[in-house]
């Protein structure tokens, strides 16, 4: 029961973090204009997030290992409030993309999130456990969009100052109401030596092919997040409001799988099977995407793709934490993040410069191959050991 709590309290955490953020991504580049950006320096503001993501993944990650997973998930919270403060109040562009880098440096707290789904889940248990957490992801993607738009008709700075609001709330609240995982195991020395840590865990087979599926579907989705308004505008004559609508719809089947399929169907077949799976649905979804002939087509061929995300994410973490020490949770989780930020960092203007220098299916039939070889490298990823190298003694010998 107290792990269920936990788990719910980690669920509101997570969801109106994601909120916030949802809230500012949508209206961000018409407030950057406002401010003086020309549309080509409004990818650092993207670019920059993502970036700051790749550092501080592990640093936070690793620090959550050594001195506790609530004090540093609060400290991240609380910087998060002041990045969207900051973005409120921006005078300037160059304002503006401090605040985006700082919030990037804040909401590297994932991996935190999900090192602590692993210590409150057994193993056979994970992979639900990151599925609430991918859940409210998406639950905060499909609500803060439309939350931010109608805040962005008060004032161009209103979501930004509104997300600052909730986020310090949800310290707040996070303060008297996160408890410290009782199960957190601790190995100081280790954590002292991130590099070294580092380097170790790579060392092994399992996380090396799990970290490389983390980027390459990170980078092929990316590169559809950047494309998809632009084709569904070409293609299919859809407006801005109507393809936000096609995000909620993206958004909504991810929270359904995660937040309600994902527990049964992993102990029916497992995180492997599933990861397979889920990866070679997002290669069909991403070849189909572009050739379909009408709007119901687009909605169609969009479904295997996010049906295959819902799967894949919540299989990739749990399978990434059961191959970790039970000591370097945060740190291996944060090494998967990292990886994950590497690819929205290049996904992103591989994803535009293809559309636009080669064709508009360029980034999808790409994303699609990426994806296959994710799932050919997913079939290969061992996991029989997997449990075992989740205890500290194991993972000595391993």
């Amino acid at each position: 029961m107290k792990n269920r709590s936990a788990l719910a309290i980690l669920f509101v955490i997570v969801f109106i973090d994601l909120l916030g953020f949802g809230m500012v991504i949508p209206v961000m580049p018409l407030y950057a204009k406002t401010l003086g950006a020309s549309e080509k320096s409004i990818g650092w503001l993207l670019t920059g997030y993502s970036a700051m993501q790749f550092v501080f993944a592990p640093i936070w990650g690793r620090l959550s290992d050594r001195v506790g997973r609530r004090p540093v998930l609060l400290v991240s919270i609380f910087m998060t409030a002041a990045a969207f403060l900051i973005y409120g109040l921006a005078g300037s562009f160059v304002v503006l993309l401090v605040s985006r880098l700082f919030a990037g440096a804040a909401t590297a707290n994932i991996a935190i999130a999900r090192a602590f789904v692993a210590d409150v889940t057994p193993p056979e248990g994970r992979a639900k456990g990151m599925g609430i957490i991918g859940a409210a992801f998406g639950l905060g993607f499909v609500l803060g969009p439309a939350l931010g738009s109608a805040l962005s008709h008060v004032s161009p700075s209103a979501p930004g100052l509104a997300a600052a609001g909730l986020a310090f709330l949800n310290g707040i609240a996070a303060w008297f109401i996160l408890p410290e995982p009782e199960q957190r195991t601790v190995r100081a020395e280790a954590s002292r030596n991130r590099f070294t840590a580092f380097f170790q865990e790579m060392r092994r087979p399992g996380i090396r092919r799990v970290i490389l599926v983390y980027f390459l579907t990170v980078l092929a989705f990316s590169a559809m997040e950047a494309t998809y308004a632009l084709l569904a505008k070409k293609r299919h004559g859809i407006d801005q409001e109507h393809v936000g609508y096609l995000f909620a719809y993206i958004g909504v089947i991810v929270v359904v799988v995660q937040g309600g399929l994902i527990g049964r169907l992993t102990r029916r077949f497992g995180e492997k099977r599933l990861l397979v799976v889920g990866v070679a649905l997002q290669a069909v979804g991403l070849a189909a995407i572009p050739f379909a002939g009408q709007v119901a087509g687009l909605v169609v061929a969009t479904a295997p793709l996010a049906i295959g995300s819902g799967l894949a994410q919540p299989s990739l973490s749990s399978l990434l934490s059961r191959f970790a020490r039970a000591d370097e949770q945060g740190g291996t989780l944060g090494i998967g993040e990292s990886a994950a930020a590497f690819g929205r960092i290049i996904g992103p203007e591989a994803g535009t410069w293809t559309f636009g220098t080669w064709s508009q299916a360029a980034p999808y039939v790409g994303g699609a191959g990426l994806m296959a070889l994710a799932a050919l490298v997913s079939a290969t990823v061992r996991t029989a050991g997997a449990d075992a190298a989740s205890t500290p003694a194991a993972a000595q010998e391993a």
